[in-house]
């Protein structure tokens, strides 16, 4: 018997390409999502192309999982449940926390609760987890040890310092982080995206669904949002570049990140939520490789064919990280997957995409002025 499959947040980015993925492979989709205008615009219907790729191909609920009214009316029949509805955004969350914690811990929270307390239909639940738990990731000290450096001080980023350190261990090398690495995420965020995945792997067993977690790196390619200003510097930056204008690279540009292409996410998921062996399994979705902040701006004047002024300009936001790189070999051994998409390609996939959208306001300068107004910007 095929799936129901219930994706909350699934109007979203990954969640309306991964419905697609789900009713190709045969099942019926459900799709839950608050369609919030920081994501979808004003009048979703008209200015949200994502919730307009759902039409014929998932039934939508607008609703919210901070309701149970809402969760229990989308969880009808579901024997799948993909749940990646949250807020996102590092920088926001250390200032909106209630948001944040509200939605991503309390909506996960009144899921389960409807699960523990209700009769349902639901066998496995997948939980879209976050590399930001990790905190700033594995390195190798000097001597050979794998070390967790705690999270940059402020005072070292304002002497221009960006490096992580652990005193007395020397200067450390960046390793990709397995899943058994320590966790002690440095944002609202990350602490929310934690106690997410810890609470579905706690409680789901207890009730007899089989848990699942996915640890996504930095998710990119064509349909990401080029309105909300907290989706990743390659949609900032690609506005920046079509409207002309300088883009400020933060801290010595250096910092680098493990990003992941759309295409490959969707297949790690799809494989997780229906694999056997993916059962009470925690998966790191990335690349595997990391990639500068100079490198990306690279990738996206070569895909743009044209450049704009860049400043290295050694600001820094609080909160953030120095950098994390996938290590994939258990979505390798278990569900068989390697991501194949490599940076530069997806780079020009992404920028093919984006010459085809309507260039946005430039609300990324605004979220940067919010953020400096409260000193988390410096």
């Amino acid at each position: 018997m095929s799936d129901h499959v219930l994706i909350t947040g699934g109007a979203g980015f990954i969640g309306t390409r991964l419905a697609r993925r789900f009713v190709e492979a045969g099942s019926t989709v459900t799709v839950l999502d608050a369609l919030i205008p920081q994501v979808h615009g004003t009048d979703p219907a008209t200015t949200s192309p994502l919730l307009r790729s759902l039409d014929g191909v998932a039934t939508v609920i607008r609703g919210t999982v901070t309701s149970t009214e809402d969760l229990r009316s989308a969880i009808a029949g579901a024997t799948v449940v993909v749940h990646l509805a949250a807020e996102t955004g590092t920088g926001q969350s250390m200032y909106e926390i209630d948001r944040y914690t509200e939605t991503n811990v309390g909506g996960t929270a009144k899921l389960l609760d409807l699960l523990a307390n209700e009769p349902h239909t639901v066998r496995r639940i997948l939980i879209a987890s976050s590399r930001s738990i990790y905190g700033e990731g594995a390195y190798r000290a000097p001597d050979g040890t794998i070390v967790y450096p705690s999270h940059r001080t402020d005072a070292d980023m304002a002497a221009g310092d960006f490096d992580v350190h652990i005193p007395g261990a020397g200067p450390l090398s960046v390793i990709p982080t397995d899943e058994n690495a320590k966790l002690h995420p440095s944002s609202v965020y990350g602490i929310t995206k934690q106690m997410q995945e810890s609470l579905i792997l706690t409680v789901a067993p207890t009730i007899g669904i089989e848990p699942v977690s996915l640890r996504y790196q930095n998710v990119y390619g064509p349909g990401q949002s080029l309105k909300n200003p907290y989706t990743g510097i390659l949609s900032i930056f690609s506005t920046l570049v079509r409207s002309g204008k300088e883009i400020n690279i933060f801290e010595d540009g250096l910092e680098s990140r493990d990003f992941v292409y759309i295409d490959d996410v969707v297949e790690a998921t799809f494989r997780a939520a229906t694999n056997p062996d993916a059962a009470g399994g925690v998966f790191n979705v990335g690349s595997g490789t990391a990639t500068t902040v100079l490198e990306v701006v690279d990738a996206l004047f070569a895909a743009f064919g044209t450049r704009v002024p860049t400043r290295v300009s050694g600001n820094y936001r609080l909160g953030d990280i120095r950098h994390n790189i996938a290590d994939t070999t258990r979505l390798r051994e278990v569900l068989g997957y390697t991501p194949a998409v490599e940076f530069r390609e997806g780079v020009a996939r992404f920028v093919d995409w984006v010459l085809t959208e309507p260039i946005e306001d430039d609300s990324y300068q605004r979220s940067l002025e919010e953020m400096a107004s409260r000193n988390l910007l410096k």
